[in-house]
């Protein structure tokens, strides 16, 4: 598709952003479909973000967000679903009437993901207190899982465990070794591949299952010990595709996103 003045421009917002597989996965549907769109990446320091929504207020456009501004996207939007809402972080937003509106695509991506593993039973870990980890805590509440909480910082553990009880999760801040079913990481660490683990793989007992939502080629560091030692885990490949499918609905409202081209793209990204 050759680009020109009436083609819409759609936006990942982030810093970092250079990892992000978001552009390959939206081109790829918007080429398949003939849609006169493009998707890029903005790495957008914290200090900018407000400028930069204005502006694509202003222009029409529509995107989305990754670490670490979702929560302040989700504060800057004129409108917000009730997903955005629950989870106070923003993934997704779009332009309607001159305004942004806000939702968050995330909660559903870590739900088809946690399925796709064949269910998370009903006690989970979430390492991390940030935006994702916000999603994480909303789909606890919807599959009515208890929730335990690690963070680096425990004021922060303590904190977010108080904010995801207001949804009706039963949440503890988590200390030393704990017993769950599953284990999601919330944070970026896995990004590189000199990154620390999220946490020691001999703090989960009796883990079945792991979701790390990062993704990177041959799956995050993480994912990989985890396996080593018998459990089941992945990294955040399909949440991607899963909320970005979420997200083109939004962006493109009656045209049905092409999953497995989505999926298709970022699995040949991650190959490459």
């Amino acid at each position: 598709m050759e680009i020109g003045a009436s083609t819409r421009l759609l936006a990942i917002i982030g810093d970092p952003v250079a990892h992000s597989l978001s552009p390959a996965m939206h081109n790829a549907a918007y080429r398949a479909l003939g849609l006169n769109a493009v998707y890029v990446a903005l790495r957008v320091p914290a200090a900018a973000v407000s400028t930069v929504l204005g502006a694509l207020a202003a222009t029409g456009g529509a995107g989305n967000v990754t670490v670490p501004h979702k929560e302040a996207v989700e504060r800057s939007v004129t409108r917000k679903t009730d997903g955005c809402t629950r989870a106070g972080a923003c993934n997704t937003f779009w332009t309607e009437d001159g305004v942004l509106v806000g939702d968050n695509t995330d909660v559903a991506g870590v739900r088809a993901a946690l399925a796709a593993l064949g269910g998370a039973g009903r006690r989970w870990l979430v390492v991390g207190t940030g935006g994702s980890a916000r999603a994480v805590a909303v789909a606890a509440a919807d599959e009515g899982a208890a929730l335990w909480v690690r963070s680096r910082h425990p004021d922060r553990a303590r904190e977010f465990a108080a904010w995801a009880k207001q949804l009706g999760v039963r949440a503890e801040p988590a200390h030393g070794p704990v017993d769950v079913d599953t284990a999601i990481n919330a944070t970026p660490l896995g990004l590189a591949e000199g990154d620390p683990l999220p946490m020691d793989p001999k703090d989960l007992r009796g883990a079945r299952t792991a979701l790390d939502l990062v993704y990177a080629r041959g799956g995050t560091r993480w994912v990989r010990t985890l396996l080593a030692k018998g459990v089941t885990a992945v990294d955040g490949r399909e949440v991607l595709v899963a909320q970005g499918a979420a997200a083109f609905n939004r962006f493109f409202p009656g045209t049905a996103a092409p999953i497995e081209v989505m999926r298709a793209a970022v699995e040949r990204a991650l190959r490459d």
